[in-house]
This record gives C-alpha cells, structure tokens and sequence, in this order.
C-alpha cells in the first residue's frame, strides 16, 4: 500500500549557523549583566560551606580509588547497570 507524504521545504531557514545568529541582536548590557551574575554565583559557592564539602568529597573518592582500584571498578559497574535497567526503554 502507497501513501503519499507531503514534504514542505522552507526556504526562510538559512542554511548559515552565521545568517542565523545575525537576527538575534544582544546588547553589550545584557551580556555583562549576565556574566557579572554568574561570576558572583559562582564566587558565592567558592566561599559557601557546600564547596568545601564537594572538595572533600572528591579527595576521599581519589583516596578511594587509588587505594582499592577494583572495587571501585566493580561499584561504577554496579552503578552503570543500575541506571541503565532504571534507563532502558521498555519494548
């Protein structure tokens, strides 16, 4: 059995990614505002308790890892499969 399909073609869509950025215009104000806040947001977590922790956290998983290499190659295949039953697409 045959059907047919339309197809549009939109011949408004510039093929350039450059042509496409050249219709959006961002005033320099914009940008500094939006990259004054992030530089405090992120100064704001330097300084936070949260980050100092984060740190601590990856030191104890680097002591971790270096010290008993295969068993934490046997938890990150542990945890791979987990997310992957919890991620598989049911058929």
């Amino acid at each position: 059995m045959e059907q047919e399909v339309q197809v549009t073609i939109h011949s408004n869509n510039p093929n350039n990614p450059e042509e496409e950025l050249a219709g959006k215009s961002y005033t320099p104000e914009q940008t500094d505002d939006i990259s004054e806040t992030v530089s405090k947001a992120v100064s704001c977590f330097r300084n936070s308790e949260s980050y100092t922790l984060l740190l601590n956290g990856i030191e104890k998983a680097r002591a971790f890892i270096k010290n008993k290499p295969e068993q934490a190659m046997l938890y990150s295949l542990g945890a791979g499969a987990l997310f992957g039953l919890f991620l598989k697409r049911k058929r």
